[in-house]
Formats: C-alpha cells, structure tokens, sequence
C-alpha cells in the first residue's frame, strides 16, 4: 500500500513521448514537418481528443523554457558585432513591420464591431510571431543565417522587446486603471527594477560568467559544466521575468554576452538536448491546449478571424518587404511563415483579462484562434512549397561518420578538396571526406569516392568523423562563415590538431588567422599569379622581370593582409553590414597610396 501511496504517476510523460515519437516521424514522413506533427499529437491525447492528459497548462508552463533556451542558442551566434550589424533590421524592419501589422489587425476588429480596446488586444496579440515555430522551421530548412533568415530574426527580437511596451498599454487600457486615471502615473519603482535586473545581467555575463566556468572546466566534471549551463540560462530568464521582461530575451541576452566566450560551444552542446525536448513538448502543450468545444461553438467566428487575421497580417508582411527592396519570392516567403500569432499573444491575452478587458470566453476564442493559426502555418507554407516547387534531393542511402579514423580529415568535397585528396591519396595516407552536399555525395560514389555526410560545423559530427585523432584537418568548404565557424571548433576543442583551410578572400583570410588556423590559403590568388605570369611571358617581358614583379605583388599583398589584421572590428562591421567591397577597395587605395609601383 505504501509504495503505491508513493509512486510516481509515469502515464503523462510515457503518453507525452510516445505520442511524440509516433507523430513527428510520420508528419515528417508525410512532407508535413515535425511542428505540425507535434501540435496534431497534442491535440490528439489532450483534454479534448483522447484526454490522456487532462491539464495541459502545467506542461504548458514548463515547455516554455524549451522556447526560452532556443533563444539563448541563439544568443550564442549572435556575437555583439553581428547583432550591432543587424541594428538597422532590428529597429527598423522589426519597427515597420509590427507598427503596420498592430494597425491593420486593429482596424480587423473595429470593422467587426469589437470595442477599440478589445480589437486592440486582440490585434496586438496576433502581431507577436511565434517565435518557436518560425525558428524550428528555419533551422529544419539550414535557413537561419540566410539573408532572409535573418531579417525573420531580427523581426523577432524586436516584438520579443515590443511584448513589454505592449503589456504596459493593456495595463492602462484596463477599466480599472481608467477609473484611476486621477492618480495613476508612471510606475519608477517597476521601470526601476526592469532596468537594474539588465544591467546585473550584463555585469554579470561581462565580469562573472567566464571566470565561472574557467574554475568549473578545470574540474573536469562534465555534469557540473552541464549544471552550470541550466543555471545560466534559467537565472537569466528568471532575472528577466523579476523585472517585468520577457524571459525569452533574457536568455537570448545571455547567449549574446557568452557569444564571445571559448567556452561557447561547449554551452551549446550541453543544452541542446533540453532545447530540443522542451521546444517539442512546448508544441505538444500548444496543440492540448486547444479547446475543441469553443471552436466547436463558435467555429463561423473563429473561422473567420483565423483566415482575416492571417490573410491581413501576411499582406503587411508583404508590403513592408517590397518596400525595403525584398524580392516577390523572399517577400511571400517571409509572409507565409510569419503570418501566424505567436506563445507571447498568450500571456498578453491572460492580462487583458485579468484587468477586465477581455472576458473568459474571449480569451478562450482568442487563444483558439491563435493556437489554429499556428497549426496552419505548416500547412500554408506546404501549400506555397507546392506553388513554387523546388527539386528536392534525397539523402536516403547516405552514410554518416561513425567512428572515422584517418589520418586526415578534409571537410568539404568541392574543387578545391578533390585535388588536395588526390595529393594526400596518392602518398597512401589515409583520408577521410565529409560533406553535406547530398547530390555531390553521391556523384563521387560513381567514381569510387568515399564521401561521409555530415555538418562540419558541429562538434559531434567532428567527433564521430575522428577529428580529435587525425594528424591535420583540411577545412575546404566553400561558404565563409562555415569555414571560420569548423576553424574556430577544431581550436577551441582540438587546439593541438593541425588544422589547414581553404580561404574564399583576403578578409577571410584575415578572419581564419585571427581564429587561430594553422595554415590558410585564397583559393584563387596563387592561381591568379601564375596566369599573370604567363601573360607577362607571353608578352615577352624577362624572366628575371617576371620574378621581380610577382615578388613585388606578393609583398603588397602581404602589406594589404597586415592592414587588414590591425583592421579588425571596422572589418567585421563591414562585412555583417554587406559593404565589404567598398571596404576592400578603400584598404587597396591605402595600399597602393602606402606602397607605390
């Protein structure tokens, strides 16, 4: 009797994760993505389907944290020279498009005959994107640090900030505080607290935290370092919500201030784990949340606001796009996946009805019609996927680095990797090739090239691919960002692994120097030389001449690299903001005007 007095009720969580573990792999089978299928299995085992689980809003609350340290992953590629980059969309773009969306969506529900106040809440509520959903759908689809990707970030971050002016409005846009005008005022006691928790938190983050983990690394207890990491992001978001700040943001923040951190990665594989099973359970709660019997009820109603809503806020989306210069394809793109209300429309709901704006029953309706927004917006971007269809390529049949051991490593299979294999084969040492470009995989099968796939940016896959055994690691990927990202890895967990790459321009070369790689090369400049040379000959100039010449280039080029090093912060700048050709151009007139001909 006594131990079953005691047990621990296991039904909830076995439910949770089967229902998980069936869905997402059949939505995903489907083409239907791994949201949907979370949000489809929270409805059907919630309150209102098979009521396996009968009070969703406790798991609710605790899903919450899997959006919370989605954020704070992000924060981690968010260093602050990147994000001082992004100023102009976060406060610009993120400013346009919410003001415009708040307008329109108000204007939805005074023509419908709600009250200002009430289609003022109910409009605000739905400007907040989900967050969660647009995040996981640009990380399934390796979007997140495409330009379009990262407007769609920046637009985030800025209504994630906007959740707190907007709470304040619910606030004297209640009854009670209308009743109270006489004596209400500014509240410097709360703005007081919200502004001393952000400025502990940067203190914190800027003189704590890496001295932190410096002491904790060197214990070598991987569950402490792991601990330290939850509280990291827990504290923060805490800290933040103390403050009357949104949780979310205070994660992301403390993801920025350890950005710049050698034990970053580290962080970031510690919490993806719970990142991943909290931002599913998070959808999970979403779909049990949904009260079948209101939209039941009111299914005209709900119906009609879901698609106005929708339809309104992905034509403001779209407009303000094609205003700032956004291509028709980027602008409906980014329409479809942000035209849905987000988890922060809920607490601002729960608000408005405690000051007595909003009654239960609207709340409810309005709850339903966001959480049906989200379940559309799957649907809507299959439908679009299917309107402009694409060519999808297979990795069915791909094999993975398991366990990898060779004497080298090389990360990427393009031109430049090909031929440093051949080297490297040829002298029979044992490579072995890593690559994510499925359709090329399986081109350099039909010659007989073993090729792994896999990411090398991540720490696990470098792992598995035998990175810490190798003798050297060849990084001949052809993004930029990718190679500097692999560089940094490999010396930040591999610092003793000889690690050579291949380098897209000088400023990139610059970059690969200050990450500390061993050796870097531009994948076109030696080339170049020898065609500049060929030319000279064909032109008839002496030998001797020639040799003086190239020598003369390359000292310049040399002198041009040095400037770029010293250059530093004005040089990343320039890059994040997209204006690194006049930057490069301004530094070769220095060059020139420093080193004559």
């Amino acid at each position: 009797m006594s131990s079953e007095a005691h047990a621990i009720d296991l039904l909830p969580v076995v439910t949770l994760l089967g229902a998980a573990v069936i869905a997402v792999p059949l939505f995903r089978r489907l083409g239907l993505g791994s949201v949907l299928g979370y949000l489809a299995a929270g409805v059907i085992i919630g309150p209102f389907g098979l009521k396996a689980i009968a009070h969703p809003e406790s798991a609710l609350h605790i899903a919450e944290l899997g959006v919370v340290m989605f954020l704070f992953i992000i924060g981690l590629e968010m260093r602050p020279s990147k994000l001082w980059g992004m100023r102009h969309q976060i406060f610009g773009l993120g400013l346009l498009q919410v003001s415009l969306c708040a307008l329109l969506l108000t204007a939805v529900g005074l023509l419908t005959g709600f009250p200002l106040t009430q289609a003022f809440v109910a409009g605000a509520g739905f400007v907040m994107t989900s967050t969660a959903i647009v995040m996981q759908i640009l990380t399934e689809r390796k979007q997140m640090h495409t330009p379009n990707g990262q407007r769609m970030v920046s637009i985030l971050l800025f209504e994630d900030l906007a959740i707190v002016p907007l709470l304040i409005a619910v606030a004297f846009l209640a009854p009670v505080a209308a009743s109270q005008a006489g004596n209400a005022g500014i509240d410097w006691a709360a703005i007081g607290i919200a502004l001393a928790c952000l400025g502990g938190m940067v203190l914190a983050g800027r003189y704590l935290l890496n001295p932190l983990f410096r002491v904790l690394a060197n214990t070598q207890a991987r569950e402490v370092m792991t601990a330290a990491a939850l509280l990291v992001v827990l504290g923060s978001a805490w800290l933040m919500q103390v403050g009357g700040l949104s949780m979310a943001m205070g994660a992301f923040l403390a993801g920025v201030l350890l950005s710049e951190s050698h034990f970053r990665h580290q962080l970031e594989a510690d919490i993806e784990p719970f990142r991943g099973i909290l931002l599913g359970l998070f959808f999970l709660a979403v779909g049990m949340s949904l009260n079948i019997g209101v939209v039941a009820a009111n299914w005209q109603m709900v119906a009609f606001y879901v698609v106005a809503y929708m339809v309104v806020k992905a034509l403001a989306i779209y407009i303000i796009a094609r205003l700032l210069k956004a291509s028709h394809a980027v602008a409906i793109e980014r329409a479809v996946l942000m035209a849905q209300g987000g988890e922060f429309a809920f607490v601002l709901f729960t608000t408005a009805f405690s000051e007595g704006i909003i009654s239960a029953e609207q709340n409810a309706l309005l709850t339903a019609i966001i959480i049906l927004s989200m379940v559309l917006t799957p649907i809507a971007i299959i439908a679009m996927k299917y309107l402009t269809p694409k060519p999808v390529i297979s990795d069915e049949g791909l094999e993975g680095p398991n366990g990898l051991n060779a004497n080298v490593l090389i990360i990427g299979f393009g031109r430049v990797g090909q031929i440093a294999s051949q080297l490297l084969m040829a002298r029979g040492f044992k490579v072995s090739i890593l690559d994510n470009d499925v359709e090329m995989i399986k081109t350099a099968g039909e010659y007989n090239f073993k090729v792994y796939y896999g990411d090398g940016t991540r720490l696990d896959i470098l792992h598995a691919a035998g990175a810490h055994e190798a003798q050297a690691v060849l990084v001949c990927v052809d993004k930029p960002d990718d190679a500097l990202k692999i560089v940094e890895l490999m010396k930040s967990e591999f610092p003793l692994i000889p690690v050579l790459a291949r380098a897209f321009d000088r400023h990139h070369m610059a970059r690969l120097i200050q990450a500390g790689v061993d050796y870097q090369i531009r994948e076109t400049f030696e080339s170049a030389l020898i065609l500049g040379q060929k030319a000279l000959e064909v032109l008839g100039v002496e030998p001797d001449d020639i040799e003086e010449i190239t020598e003369n280039t390359r000292e310049r080029d040399q002198s041009r690299l040095e400037l770029e090093l010293a250059a530093g912060p004005e040089a990343g700048k320039a890059y994040f903001n997209g204006k690194a050709p006049r930057f490069y151009l301004r530094r070769e007139a220095e060059a020139q005007t420093t080193n004559p001909d």
